[in-house]
């Protein structure tokens, strides 16, 4: 088997590392895009190289391919980070972009295998889905919020240390709105995700609601999909507020650092799940959005310390 390459894209190995990994982040359209751009230049570097990372890791575990290949991939990443913490030069321009993240804010590297092994949990085992994406289906909750933690939580942890707060509660409010913005993501991204092979619903809920299948397209048209998805929402919006709690204790202490930018994905986020709900869960192919405008007006509006309601 040939051995991965890191660089998937011409585009994204052109200038320096820095623009590379600010290349990748604006391309993607992304809700963290406009927090992100009004960061200090230093922070936003290194936010753009972590968003940059997961980018790419999550391509390798979405895109057609064989699980092996695949599998592969990821560990050529795995390799490439351990390199980087053992004094090794990088191999990628996005390698190069993540040392700097790694020296200038000291980023736990157990945090970023976290997210490689959230990805490897998405590709399914050998002989199963090749050439299609497969991965989770129905998962029980326990190996849900694994998940939610690894892919989700892990980004928490590394952005903390880029906004000087890794004290405990900032820790909590970074796995709790961790989980509540992935939570979100499946919910909104449910018809996407069915495409690929994937049903995150977790098994309990699904059970519930006397939904036995774990097919993703069969429980998508299933009657009772609303209970599954109203239950989940539940649980997200439980997440948010637990997010909201650890961070006012933050504040109360009088903690070092600003979180402004995590404050405004909290903000963006929630107003989605909550736009989502009032949407409903039968019309699935409606989309629902936060617009690029409000993005950057909750954006702002953190940045100068006049967080907008959620």
């Amino acid at each position: 088997m040939p051995q991965p390459s890191l660089d998937s894209t011409q585009s994204d190995t052109a200038g320096s590392p820095a623009a590379a990994a600010a290349a990748v982040t604006g391309r993607s359209g992304s809700t963290f895009y406009w927090p992100m751009l009004l960061l200090p230049r230093s922070k936003r570097a290194a936010m753009f190289a972590i968003y940059a990372f997961c980018r790419r890791i999550d391509d390798i575990a979405d895109e057609p391919g064989e699980p092996a290949e695949k599998r592969a991939a990821l560990d050529a990443w795995r390799t490439e980070i351990r390199g980087l913490y053992a004094g090794g030069a990088p191999s990628s321009s996005l390698g190069a972009a993540l040392k700097g993240a790694i020296e200038r804010y000291g980023l736990p590297r157990g945090e970023l295998e976290a997210l490689i092994d959230g990805m490897a949990m998405d590709i399914p085992a050998d002989g199963h889905g090749s050439g299609t994406s497969g991965g989770l289906t129905g998962p029980a909750l326990p190996t849900l919020r694994l998940y939610c933690r690894r892919v989700a939580g892990a980004v928490g942890m590394l952005a903390i240390r880029v906004f000087d707060r890794a004290d405990a509660s900032t820790e909590a409010f970074a796995l709790a709105l961790g989980e509540a913005l992935q939570l979100t993501n499946i919910l909104r991204d449910l018809t996407e995700d069915a495409g690929i092979g994937r049903l995150y619903l977790p098994r309990e809920l699904l059970d519930e609601a006397g939904i036995g299948s774990s097919d993703p397209a069969t429980v998508l048209a299933h009657p009772n999909l609303p209970q599954v998805c109203e239950a989940l929402a539940e649980l997200a919006e439980q997440r948010f507020a637990e997010a909201r709690r650890a961070l006012a204790e933050g504040q109360a202490a009088g903690r070092r650092g600003s979180l402004w930018a995590a404050v405004a994905m909290m903000v963006l986020y929630h107003r989605l799940l909550v736009r989502l709900r009032a949407r409903g869960w039968r019309d699935l192919d409606r989309r629902v959005r936060v617009g690029k405008r409000e993005c950057a007006l909750v954006a702002a509006r953190c940045a100068l310390g006049y967080p907008p309601a959620a």
